[in-house]
């Protein structure tokens, strides 16, 4: 091999790749708390570009609408400026909307649920002391349960011992710890919406000094792909989050309805609750669910048990029916993959990883797809071999029987 400039620059960058991913291996102690202090300072910018991302969608909505006339075209940053403004004037009014909605519902909730309280416990206690009765090794633990009680020298006893232990200071502190994440979260999300705004007015500008990156220090091949990756994920991205959106508000009219119809407590806040959850793929609703459930397990255990049945009907025809149609279609990502994409980025993130993972999987389906029938036809494979091929049996005669009227007929000649 020729050890011209080239080799050798290549060869000393895998060395010294393989060097420091070595030390990183080492200490990976301090990569990990290096990668946590990097992701923290650029906490604020992330949340800004998701920010921005999730506004975009029905701010170049409403910019096709309103601000598509050729009048708008010569002038372009006041459109956008407007189109923005206008953006964020609909969602004050909607979250306005469904705060003045919900917290006089909430109120209302909370008292009832105040009110119902004692009684509620009067019947769990009825109802421990029937399964006591059917179930007498359970008695001693449902008498410390619902009977124990302490005197007025035991709860000083115990105010002491916590002074002494320094209890109460180890809450002092922990409560300053959260006022002062209370403060640097407000701080970053202040950060993040005027980061964010910056984004939405200058993306254009934005993308074209992203191009110019891409193209003065990579090769055109790549800087193409990157390009075209790029497309896609944001069209994805963008489907997923308004085909999300539009099954939430679908899935809480229908809990509405339904729940009016069959004049089920706190149809409102549950249809509300609903559509909020709604938002975390497959499983988010669950949530709301059990909020619901719990709410009128209080009230009455029947109107519970009615409201979960009436959950998974209506779970059954949200997911075979709006979901696919709504979500499904527009991300362009099988059922099955979107429940293992669920599943796994919900173990692997949380929250985040549920909402995140399914349009993800649904940007490596793509390209997957891509670069499979790119090299399907670049192999030239018949599309015949692609299929199943249909199996003997489907005449009807099984093979080791046609082989022997084969046999049989050749002797006969």
């Amino acid at each position: 091999m020729q050890l011209d400039r080239k080799t050798v620059k290549t060869i000393l960058g895998i060395l010294c790749g393989s060097i420091l991913f070595a030390w990183a291996l080492m200490n990976h102690q301090l990569m990990l708390w290096l990668l946590g202090w990097i992701f923290s300072l650029l906490m604020p910018f992330l949340l800004g570009g998701a920010l921005a991302f999730v506004i975009s969608v029905p701010q170049s909505a409403i910019e096709r609408v309103l601000f598509s006339a050729p009048g708008w075209k010569k002038r372009p940053t006041l459109a956008r400026a407007l189109s923005l403004l206008t953006t964020a004037i609909a969602m004050l009014l909607v979250l306005t909307g469904v705060f003045r909605v919900v917290i006089p519902e909430l109120q209302s909730t909370v008292s009832i649920l105040l009110e119902g309280m004692p009684g509620f416990f009067a019947r769990l206690e009825n109802w421990a002391d029937q399964l006591a009765e059917w179930f007498p090794s359970l008695e001693e633990d449902l008498n410390a349960l619902f009977h124990s009680g302490s005197s007025l020298p035991d709860l000083i006893d115990t105010a002491r011992s916590l002074l002494a232990n320094g209890t109460v200071g180890n809450i002092l502190g922990s409560t300053v710890s959260i006022a002062s994440g209370v403060v640097s979260g407000l701080v970053n999300f202040f950060v993040a919406v005027i980061f964010a705004i910056y984004l939405l007015l200058g993306r254009e500008k934005l993308g074209v000094q992203f191009k110019k990156l891409l193209y003065a220090w990579c090769s055109e091949t790549v800087a193409e792909n990157t390009l075209h990756v790029a497309r896609l994920s944001s069209r994805v991205f963008s489907s997923f989050i308004s085909g999300q959106c539009l099954e939430a508000i679908i899935l809480s009219v229908m809990f509405f309805v339904s729940m009016s119809l069959l004049r089920l407590p706190y149809a409102l806040l549950v249809a509300v609750v609903i559509a909020i959850t709604a938002l975390i793929p497959v499983v988010g609703a669950f949530v709301g669910c059990f909020l619901g459930a719990l709410l009128m397990l209080v009230q009455n255990p029947f109107q519970a048990v009615t409201f979960v049945i009436l959950f998974l009907i209506l779970q059954q025809v949200e997911g075979n029916l709006i979901y696919p149609r709504v979500v499904g279609s527009s991300i362009g990502l099988p059922a099955m993959w979107v429940l293992a994409a669920v599943t796994l980025g919900g173990g692997l993130f949380g929250i985040w990883g549920m909402l995140l993972m399914v349009p993800t999987a649904s940007v490596l389906y793509a390209l997957l797809r891509e670069n499979t029938y790119r090299r399907l036809k670049a192999k030239s494979i018949p599309e015949e071999k692609l299929y199943l091929a249909p199996s003997p049996r489907c005449n009807g005669t099984p093979p080791a029987a046609d082989h022997n009227k084969k046999t049989q007929t050749k002797a006969k000649k």
